[in-house]
């Protein structure tokens, strides 16, 4: 067999390998740090992972460009690319900041003849971008995400539905859609046999039909997942379930409480004894599903893996009544109406609990009883009874160092920490600062890489601070929210973090200066978003982050329009905003009027 020399990085030639085990070897490397490892070994390598690279994933629309993506990496066959910054979920990003989709789709189009799976998330997707894609790419594409995207209507909806005959996932959660009609959805149920996920959860589509769901079920006979908007009422899908005999994650839907268009409620406690749900179904999420419909699950409760109750009208009983039934649950989603008693349930019954998620509950709801609130007590016991938890993000409305410090002592697989300390002015926290605590947790789970911690003015002092730079060594994405009582606090915590990409903060008391000379002293960072910091008119203390590569955009302090809690529209003020990031293309082109570029990495670039 013949062999070529194999250069290591500097160029001298110290290694023979064979080409063709080289090149049966890189398939076979999917991590893409691994790849991106493999890639600066030589130029043949560099040359190897641009020909087999299948997947890729750009953080931020505007770190490259279609153009220099299909030079780099023209055998793509799946793309995720992500648009607005992550703060646009929590309505603190402009309506028009950028993330179009539309230069993408035109090269995509054009150039990426393997291409078989696209992901779009938080971008700007036009009906034109839809019938574009579909033309070019529907009789290869597999997999179709759409994922919180806008600026399209069910006419693109119908072009897919009716181009795209191969779908296997069709994804549509969180998006903001016109609609018009419901034939999309026909399309789908006449046009394709191969489908195995559809999703549109979370979107105010309504003139959808359960027959076109129902002929879906038979027609695609490994339908595995469908999470539907809030337009059907559980008893029109009995015959989708009697057909979706495959299905294993089924979400959305709602209840009919007995309410009659003149008001009046007639309770019918046994309204949904009928409903039967597919033998393989093992993920489930019923919005507005109240005490009265909760025995439709016990008899697939003991099977239940995944469990969604965020929009479940559930008080804490409930929450407990139902949680034991499922031991083998390994993830739970709801509301922190579950309270500390819950979460000794869920520790008790749940040993195989992997993720879990506790979100704000809705004060209109009216749910919140005396018990219906997280705390150390539910954490500890959290903590000590399930040892296998991954994945957990929870609002509290007390905390303690010593709950982190289980944490830190039991949570040994714990990869994705959040927290968030809700802001009661009648409940006083005795245990702040959180410091050791901080400390104990981030020492004791040695496998974070995505860490979150948002907490009251005084939760967490500069030493905190330097705690979580010194023992932040593995990770990679990091939210910082009420935190620290200094620039010196800052700084010393960006003398650590050595493997930190992307940093967001938010009502700290930072200045503009401090945020840009700790953004140059994490060297490994990619991505920095800030608001409420101590803001100057013009932003100008940024520019001492000023480098070749390094964008830099400013949103300015502006009054912006909300709907307060009677549903009148009041102005409200919303603090300057700091987006930094590195891009291969310099400054982008579509800049609105609510964004000013600070600097030109272009014109670094050229000096």
């Amino acid at each position: 067999m013949e062999s070529n020399k194999i250069c290591n990085g500097g160029g001298r030639r110290t290694t023979t390998m064979s080409e063709t085990v080289l090149g049966c070897v890189m398939p076979y490397i999917d991590d893409p740090k691994d790849r991106d490892a493999v890639s600066l070994v030589c130029k043949r390598w560099y040359e190897l992972d641009a020909l087999t690279r299948k997947h890729l994933t750009i953080a931020l629309c505007y770190t490259t460009s279609p153009e220099r993506l299909r030079r780099r990496f023209p055998h793509l066959e799946s793309l995720k690319l992500k648009g607005k910054p992550r703060a646009a979920m929590f309505n603190l990003i402009p309506e028009d900041w950028g993330g179009y989709v539309t230069p993408w789709v035109k090269e995509i189009a054009e150039s990426f003849n393997c291409l078989k799976s696209l992901h779009f998330r938080r971008m700007i997707v036009n009906d034109d971008d839809l019938v574009v894609l579909s033309n070019a790419r529907g009789r290869v594409l597999k997999v179709l995400m759409l994922d919180k995207c806008s600026g399209f209507s069910t006419d693109g909806l119908l072009q897919v539905a009716t181009s795209c005959r191969q779908l296997r996932t069709f994804f549509l959660e969180d998006s903001t859609i016109e609609e018009r009609d419901g034939e999309w959805l026909h399309q789908f149920a006449v046009n394709n046999t191969v489908l195995e996920t559809l999703n549109f959860y979370m979107t105010e589509l309504s003139k959808v039909r359960s027959e076109d769901l129902e002929l879906i079920a038979r027609n695609c006979r490994n339908l595995l997942s469908v999470k539907l908007s809030d337009g059907f009422e559980i008893l029109d899908l009995v015959g989708f379930f009697r057909a979706a005999t495959a299905l294993e994650e089924f979400a959305g839907g709602s209840y009919n409480d007995g309410t009659d268009n003149d008001g009046s409620v007639h309770e019918q406690p046994d309204r949904y004894n009928g409903v039967v749900f597919p033998p393989k179904l093992c993920q489930i999420g019923l919005n507005y599903m109240g005490k009265n419909q909760m025995p439709i699950i016990f008899p697939l409760a003991s099977r239940l893996k995944k469990m969604d109750l965020l929009y479940a009208l559930l008080n804490t009983e409930d929450h407990c009544i139902l949680i034991q039934k499922c031991p083998n649950l390994e993830v739970l989603e709801t509301r922190n109406v579950i309270g500390d008693r819950g979460l000794e349930v869920l520790a008790r019954s749940c040993k195989k609990l992997k993720r879990l998620r506790i979100e704000r509950g809705a004060d209109e709801q009216e749910l919140e009883d005396e018990e219906g609130i997280v705390s150390q007590r539910g954490l500890i016991a959290l903590a000590q009874g399930c040892p296998e938890l991954e994945y957990l993000a929870v609002y509290v409305s007390d905390i303690t160092n010593e709950a982190l410090e289980q944490l830190g002592n039991y949570s040994k697989q714990l990869c994705d920490f959040r927290l968030v300390l809700l802001e009661h002015e009648e409940r006083a926290i005795a245990d702040l600062p959180l410091d050791n605590g901080v400390r104990a947790l981030l020492s004791g789970c040695q496998k974070l890489r995505r860490f979150a911690l948002y907490l009251r003015h005084g939760g967490l002092t500069d030493t905190g601070l330097k705690y979580i730079g010194q023992y932040s060594q593995n990770i990679r994405w990091m939210l910082l929210g009420c935190v620290g009582e200094s620039d010196e606090g800052l700084l010393e915590f960006s003398r650590g973090c050595p493997s930190l990409r992307k940093l967001e903060m938010r009502d700290c008391c930072f200045t503009e200066r401090a945020l840009a000379i700790a953004a140059t002293q994490i060297t490994s960072l990619r991505y920095l978003w800030a608001q409420g910091y101590t803001a100057s008119p013009f932003g100008h203390d940024f520019l001492a982050m000023a480098r070749p590569y390094w964008n830099i955009e400013l949103i300015p302090r502006r009054l912006v329009t909300v709907t307060n809690q009677l549903g009148e529209p009041v102005q409200v003020d919303d603090p300057a905003h700091i987006l930094a990031y590195y891009s291969l293309v310099g400054p982008r082109s579509d800049f609105p009027n609510s964004v000013v570029p600070l600097v030109s990495s272009a014109s670094l670039l050229s000096e």
